[in-house]
């Protein structure tokens, strides 16, 4: 069973050996309201432009975006944008680059000019020699790559055919990443996949896959017909053929195809999906995922990437909120994580004008009679905060044997719950202190306890509030649902 926490976690503990053509992206964004009595061109007027780290460097950021550590090799001329990318990347927490300089080549420098309005691309200027690296420098590459191998969980190697994926060096870092066990991803431009030939996965999207193989590459059938030759030549253990809105399909060597559909999304800009697609792959499967759990993954967090402007990274929570399912995530919000969240949630309802309620228990094992008072205390006010009682003032009130269930799982349990807006844990015998937090204006127990009996009504009464009693259900404990199940009765 797919478990995203578990594995997102695991990603986190990953180092990803990135190696790939580096470029420096700038947006520049306006609106375009006349044409040029010099020519016949568009006028943009610049309403505002940015800057990010491009090509394989923003393979890089999403790697460190999902909490992953990166070291990353590329290259950089002798200029201000080879040096404003060596102080953007040193800024970035996550990445150790090692950059070599090639004094003979300018950075790569890509601009795009973007209408604000409808998010469309009217013209990219780029600056760049799209030539292989010379054999000195090649050799710098080789030599700063292969000590740095040993140190990553996976290798990646990013081909923008910029000059630094060079045959020579992509031979070096797959051969001596094969010695050392560790699997390697490659993001390819080459046609000749022969060239990567010893990878663990080729993540080429349709346009490249269809020229590499010759094949129309039209259906999953027909990529998967196509993708068994590839993965003969490049003798690789999968091919992933990435096809935008039509999702990705993933053809091993051994066993089914799997094709994952993409997610529905709208489109604000495609500028560096593949790169994010790779690097969670790279991430995910250093991690231990499998390939459809890496796939779902990358999936998700493609999805992300194209609904923003720019050369976007994808964080693990932002992929987080994609992958799980909406209620889910709903009833994990309702937990908070302190006194601040829980006063500034609160304070929030109260400027809206809700009625806020309280009530308090342990919750150990859930039953209709505490259902009955939740859902009466929910009805009494416009939100309902639920104090719970935490593992350790449980154990303090109950015996050494209890609670049954941890107080996560309990907090899960009730934040289910429709009528539960929030679940507060606190750790003192009472939930007073709570109580003096929240000043709720109705204060809910259940009617085994008298008004005076019920902690904090003093607070709430004096505020101008009320206690209500909730006639309890006969039959249901769960002090008695606990000794039954262990026999006790």
């Amino acid at each position: 069973m797919f478990d995203f926490d578990a594995l997102s976690q695991a990603t986190a503990r990953q180092t990803v050996l990135c190696v790939g053509d580096l470029m420096l992206d700038e947006f520049v964004y306006g609106e375009v309201s006349r044409i040029s009595p010099e020519a016949p061109a568009p006028v943009i007027a610049v309403q505002r432009s940015e800057t990010n780290i491009g090509g394989a460097g923003n393979v890089a950021r999403n790697i460190a975006a999902l909490g992953a550590r990166c070291i990353f090799v590329g290259l950089v001329g002798d200029d201000a944008a080879g040096q404003q990318l060596r102080a953007e990347l040193a800024r970035e927490a996550g990445i150790e680059s090692a950059l070599v300089t090639d004094p003979a080549r300018p950075t790569t420098r890509k601009v795009r000019f973007v209408s604000e309005h409808y998010s469309t691309h009217m013209l990219r200027a780029d600056w760049e020699r799209a030539a292989p690296a010379a054999a000195e420098v090649e050799q710098k590459l080789i030599d700063t790559i292969l000590p740095l191998i040993n140190r990553a969980d996976i290798v990646l190697l990013s081909d923008y055919a910029k000059g630094v994926l060079t045959a020579r060096v992509i031979r070096h870092a797959i051969d001596a990443a094969r010695k050392a066990g560790k699997r390697v991803v490659v993001d390819p431009k080459s046609a000749n996949f022969a060239i990567y030939r010893g990878a663990t996965l080729l993540t080429p999207n349709r346009k490249e896959f269809s020229e590499a193989t010759r094949s129309r590459a039209d259906t999953e059938q027909e990529i998967a017909f196509a993708a068994q030759d590839a993965i003969q030549l490049a003798d690789s253990e999968a091919i992933l053929v990435t096809q935008s809105e039509r999702g990705m399909t993933l053809v091993p060597r051994e066993g089914a195809p799997v094709h994952v559909p993409a997610y529905p999304v709208k489109v604000r800009d495609v500028s560096g999906a593949g790169d994010t697609v790779v690097a969670v792959l790279a991430a995910t499967l250093a991690a231990g995922a499998d390939w459809e759990d890496a796939l779902r993954m990358a999936s998700a967090a493609a999805a992300v990437a194209v609904s923003k402007q720019g050369t976007a990274s994808v964080t693990a929570a932002e992929l987080r909120h994609k992958i799980l399912p909406p209620a889910y995530l709903a009833a994990e919000e309702k937990i908070v994580r302190g006194d601040s969240d829980l006063a500034a949630r609160v304070a929030d309802w109260r400027e809206q004008g809700l009625r806020v309620g309280f009530t308090n228990g342990c919750f150990d094992i859930l039953h209709p009679g505490h259902v009955k008072v939740l859902t009466a205390a929910r009805a009494a006010c416009d939100r309902l905060v639920v104090g719970l009682n935490s593992d350790a003032s449980v154990k303090r009130l109950k015996g050494e044997n209890r609670p049954v269930q941890d107080e996560r799982a309990r907090a899960e349990v009730l934040a289910a719950l429709e009528a539960v807006d929030i679940v507060a844990i606190f750790g003192e015998d009472t939930p007073i202190r709570l109580i003096e937090l929240v000043k709720p204006s109705v204060l809910v127990k259940g009617g085994d306890y008298t008004r005076e009996q019920v902690v904090g009504y003093e607070i709430v009464e004096a505020a101008g509030g009320q206690v209500i009693l909730i006639d309890i259900l006969k039959g249901f404990s769960t002090t008695a649902l606990v000794d039954r199940a262990r026999g006790n009765t």
